[in-house]
């Protein structure tokens, strides 16, 4: 069990865990998800961490094939500018290693937001806290646990 599922089961969350062996090689950890589990990729979403200019952390959900637009998700999350943390700073942040940042079950709830093409799906996929393993679940499932607003940040 890792904290991501461990927070899906206190928050009595609707989801399922799917595994599949991770390759060290692999150029993008989400899009070998979204092949190795034979789904689309546009049903799989990456966690960022990013720093605004007061030095606070913040997270952003995206879908793998596509980039985070650092403008958009600066007004989305009423900062003036952000750029991507430091990855020393997100694995010490959230308690994953990069490849395996969940959104769910960081050490603290950072502000988050999910690019709006989540709600186009009933269920999408995050990571579960470890390479190789995806939680799925309904996105508005996931906007409450994190207490998280949609806005398209792509």
């Amino acid at each position: 069990m890792t904290p991501a599922i461990n927070l899906a089961i206190k928050y009595q969350i609707d989801f399922e865990v799917h595994q599949y062996i991770h390759d060290v090689n692999a150029a993008s950890y989400g899009i070998e998800a979204a092949e190795k589990l034979n789904i689309e990729a546009s049903r799989v979403f990456k966690t960022l961490v990013v720093v605004n200019e007061q030095n606070k952390l913040l997270v952003a959900i995206v879908p793998v094939e596509q980039q985070l637009n650092l403008k958009l998700f600066a007004k989305a999350s009423k900062s003036k500018r952000v750029s991507m943390a430091e990855p020393k700073t997100v694995e010490r942040s959230t308690g994953y290693v990069l490849g395996g940042v969940s959104p769910l079950g960081q050490k603290r709830l950072l502000t988050t937001v999910i690019d709006q093409s989540a709600e186009q799906h009933q269920t999408i996929y995050v990571s579960a806290g470890k390479r190789g393993l995806e939680i799925e679940l309904a996105p508005k499932d996931l906007s409450q646990a994190l207490n998280a607003t949609f806005v398209t940040i792509t």
